[in-house]
């Protein structure tokens, strides 16, 4: 009898750990993760966040996952202080019981909930993430602890985050248009007015002022043909009239159009993509599933390059709405042909400097210091859209071919690539200084 009593008490250890194993792995798994961040992409793809603050949605929520993490793993240092305006970080009451993957998983989605819309958006799959839980057997104790301790992070980062300073430019002044020489004015189809002219007054991450990385001049309007505006501009033109197949995939695989207007007669209808972004945060997971990064190690790398692609849109901002620089369309328009049309839909902003080209460039810095300079992939990420895959052989390679597509689209010259390029690499690797190589 003794040893039949042994024999169950032994029994029951095991099932106990071994559901204990079971449930942490599950949680701990990095392709959930990556399905979480999906989750928001959807969301912000389907209710038509502009990019600049999509990127926002995705580095408040990543950031508060990434402080989950960092609460329990040392390679892994928390924001709080390397961010000079983060607050410190809320510790659980009781460590032991914490499931810390689990709470990352659910601030993740806490405050991925609060910064997008409609209200409750996200709140299905939360229920869903402790449904799994329960079925799984997770001891109510563990549940309540990581509910806990996520929650009082997810409040924190979501009290921090209203200082940034984005509910004041919600009723900021919009753009004023003027048709001077050079300067930008609204493009067809739609004809919007600029988007987020005061998006350079967001508090940054890492950025010191929006304007630290300044890029130089752009090229004087100026319309002589042997000018550097002149030749400038016919090359955009040049480029898309002569499209090859390879260039036009380049083109329409990096267009990452949120909001396409369509018409045709009257009728007039929109297609949506993921933002710039939004695609990069997927190139994310892709590269994180890849390098068969751990759980740790997918979050961080979401967590820096939504750092990268926040701050990468306040620095392009900032110089976009001083230069408010003329797209090529208008002026190709203008004085060379009115019946001119760039492969892809020029975007409602001023084109000097690539906003594309600024945050690519910066991802690519952050992402190359975790996984190297030598991973290769494909990005499936399009091909929900309907397009075909691309091979990418480096992260920089994928930023140099987000840059150069938009010339091939024709809405940037090429000056607006190469100065955005510049200037998102540099804060690429003022980010990978401050708060990755420490």
């Amino acid at each position: 009898m003794r040893i039949f009593i042994s024999a169950l008490i032994c029994l029951s250890i095991i099932s106990c750990n071994q559901s204990a194993s079971d449930y942490h792995s599950k949680f701990e798994d990095p392709l959930l993760f990556s399905k979480t961040v999906k989750q928001l992409n959807d969301i912000v793809l389907e209710n038509n966040f502009p990019p600049m603050i999509a990127s926002r949605n995705y580095a408040y929520a990543s950031i508060a996952a990434y402080e989950c993490v960092a609460a329990d793993n040392p390679t892994y240092a928390s924001f709080s202080g390397r961010i000079k305006h983060m607050p410190i970080m809320p510790k659980p009451a009781d460590p032991s019981k914490v499931d810390y993957a689990l709470s990352a998983l659910l601030a993740f989605i806490k405050v991925g909930n609060e910064v997008t819309f409609p209200e409750g958006s996200m709140m299905k799959y939360y229920d869903h993430v402790l449904h799994d839980a329960d079925s799984m057997n997770v001891p109510a104790a563990v549940v309540s602890a990581s509910t806990e301790f996520a929650d009082s992070i997810a409040s924190a980062i979501l009290k921090w985050s209203k200082g940034d300073h984005y509910a004041a430019t919600r009723g900021a002044s919009r753009y004023s248009v003027n048709d001077s020489s050079g300067r930008w004015v609204p493009t067809p189809p739609m004809y919007a007015s600029g988007l987020e002219p005061h998006w350079r007054e967001i508090r940054p991450f890492v950025l010191d002022s929006a304007s630290q990385f300044k890029p130089g001049r752009p090229p004087m309007f100026d319309m002589k043909q042997n000018s550097v505006y002149h030749h400038s501009m016919m090359e955009v033109k040049n480029t898309v009239d002569q499209l090859t197949d390879e260039q036009k995939h380049i083109a329409d695989f990096w267009d990452d159009n949120p909001f396409k207007m369509n018409v045709t007669g009257h009728v007039m209808f929109a297609t949506k993509k993921f933002s710039p972004p939004g695609h990069w945060m997927n190139i994310v997971g892709i590269a994180a599933k890849h390098a068969k990064a751990d759980f740790a190690k997918t979050v961080a790398s979401y967590a820096y390059t939504s750092i990268a692609l926040f701050d990468g849109f306040i620095s392009c901002w900032d110089e976009k709405y001083r230069s408010n620089y003329v797209r090529p369309e208008t002026i190709i328009n203008a004085h060379v042909s009115a019946d001119w049309r760039p492969y892809i839909q020029t975007p409602p902003f001023p084109s000097y400097t690539s906003g594309h080209s600024t945050i690519s460039a910066a991802a690519a810095e952050v992402m190359t210091a975790f996984y190297g300079d030598n991973l290769s992939f494909t990005d499936t990420s399009l091909l929900e859209f309907g397009i075909a895959n691309r091979e990418i052989k480096s992260f920089h390679d994928a930023a140099q071919e987000a840059s150069i597509s938009r010339l091939y689209g024709g809405i940037h010259y090429r000056f607006d690539l190469d100065s955005g390029n510049a200037a998102g690499k540099r804060l690429g690797a003022s980010i990978v200084q401050r708060l990755i190589k420490k």
